[in-house]
């Protein structure tokens, strides 16, 4: 980010700032547009949400100046950003089709609407910043690949636990130390079976400003899942085990509690995704390892300890302060912060959250029917277990126990657009379909 300001400061001297259109205003996007009202050669013009008055509302709530308009098409939207003026809409199609934005920001946390907008941008030739982790862990290598196909940049936002790991792993990794964990902490009480319906679990979501279903995703631990599974698949790290460890520990200790067992720690291996519950959070951390003798010198000197298990600690996540700056990234320097590789490292997938009937239909991540676990993407696929991205929407086919994992055979899948394009893509990772045919579908997927 060194120096990005000064290429801001001239995009905004030039009268040409970064256009970014907002999908989702909730309590994310609406930092960002404040976020956004106070930094040089940035707008948002435009901002999509299913409640139209949440749309509008961010614009007030992030004190932006500008005559606030709707529109009902892209043509409409962009006339009225060419006036000057900001838009609101309920259909994030709109977003997707306007010619006068250059970076999609998707921040509704929905893997349906994460996916249909991040293939309908990618065709308009808008580059993709992902704050919808959730999307990204069922189908981000192959939205890449389509982003890039039609000459466009994918990157997940910076700011949110798994962009601030991934940049303290790229400091690493340059400076040639080996990789052992990559963590983060985890503030609140794990708790599996959390329920939205719980009153104490509403009472504690309205205190926060956030939805039941929100704060269930993190308690329930599912959050912790899906953004270390993000930093596994960006990275080629893996869990240790299924779930993860999540001692309790502190930022003093992580470079003990994850070491080797043989060296006193909890892991059986290195090159892993692990968190931490207790005084770590709202942190994030690598504990890295060398075995130089004159760098261990150095490290005492610089106050890290006698190794060879070292802490890099960042203290502190941005989640949505820190988006912008991902957008204009993207948009001057023609550089991703954070992108998956070609194929997935790690799996998250559903377990039941309760004793569920036959005939059900699941809802959505933080609801009541499932949590999440993380494992390799290998033995997900091996026991056929459900990704946690596809849950939503699915039936059902006969009871299953409480605790226990979900597959593909346990369900009626809908015919949606990630079921569709999670199809695909373990399709392309196993070599089974050509670039050309690969990109006619997504085509087609990015029209339906």
């Amino acid at each position: 980010m060194i120096g990005l300001h000064l290429e801001l400061q001239a995009r905004a001297a030039a009268g040409s700032p970064v256009q970014v259109g907002l999908i989702g205003a909730g309590q994310m996007g609406t930092d960002v547009v404040a976020q956004v009202s106070m930094m040089a050669g940035l707008r948002v013009p435009v901002v999509a949400d299913i409640d139209l008055q949440r749309a509008l509302d961010a614009y007030k709530i992030g004190r932006v100046e500008g005559e606030v308009t709707t529109a009902s098409s892209a043509a409409e939207a962009d006339a009225a950003v060419a006036a000057g003026k900001l838009v609101a809409v309920s259909d994030y199609r709109i977003v997707t089709a306007m010619k006068s934005i250059h970076v999609m920001l998707e921040a509704t946390g929905a893997p349906e609407i994460g996916a249909s907008a991040a293939l309908r941008s990618a065709r308009s030739g808008q580059d993709l910043a992902m704050m919808n982790v959730e999307t990204d862990i069922t189908v981000g290598p192959i939205l890449r690949w389509y982003a890039e196909r039609k000459g466009v940049l994918y990157a997940l936002a910076a700011g949110d636990e798994p962009a601030a790991c991934k940049e303290l792993y790229d400091f690493a990794v340059a400076l040639g130390f080996t990789v052992v964990a990559a963590g983060k902490g985890k503030n609140n009480p794990l708790d599996r079976h959390a329920s939205p319906a719980d009153p104490a679990v509403q009472k504690e979501a309205a205190r926060r400003g956030l939805s039941p279903n929100m704060l269930v995703e993190f308690v329930d631990g599912s959050k912790t899942m899906i953004e270390m599974a993000a930093v596994a698949n960006a990275t080629g790290l893996v869990p240790d085990v299924r779930g993860m460890h999540g001692p309790s520990t502190d930022r003093d200790h992580l470079h003990q509690c994850f070491a080797l067992k043989s060296d006193g720690g909890v892991l059986d291996k290195i090159g892993v995704v692990d968190y931490g519950i207790g005084r770590v959070a709202p942190g994030v951390f690598l504990v890295v390892r060398t075995d130089h003798p004159r760098l261990r010198q150095a490290m005492i000197l610089r106050d890290m300890g006698s190794g060879p298990y070292y802490t890099i600690f960042r203290p502190f996540h941005l989640c949505s302060i820190e988006v912008p700056l991902t957008c204009a990234m993207l948009a001057i320097r023609r550089k991703s912060n954070m992108q998956p590789l070609d194929r997935l490292s790690a799996e998250v997938f559903a377990v039941a959250k309760r004793d569920l009937p036959g005939g059900e239909v699941l809802d959505a991540i933080g609801g009541t029917a499932y949590y999440s676990l993380v494992d390799t993407y290998e033995t997900a696929r091996a026991e056929g277990l459900l990704p946690a991205g596809l849950a939503k929407g699915a039936r059902l086919l006969h009871p299953v126990r409480m605790d226990t994992p979900l597959t593909y055979a346990d369900v009626e899948l809908p015919p949606t657009t990630i079921y569709r394009l999670r199809q695909l893509q373990d399709r392309w990772s196993a070599g089974g379909v050509s670039p050309a045919d690969l990109e006619a579908a997504l085509d087609g997927l990015a029209t339906a």
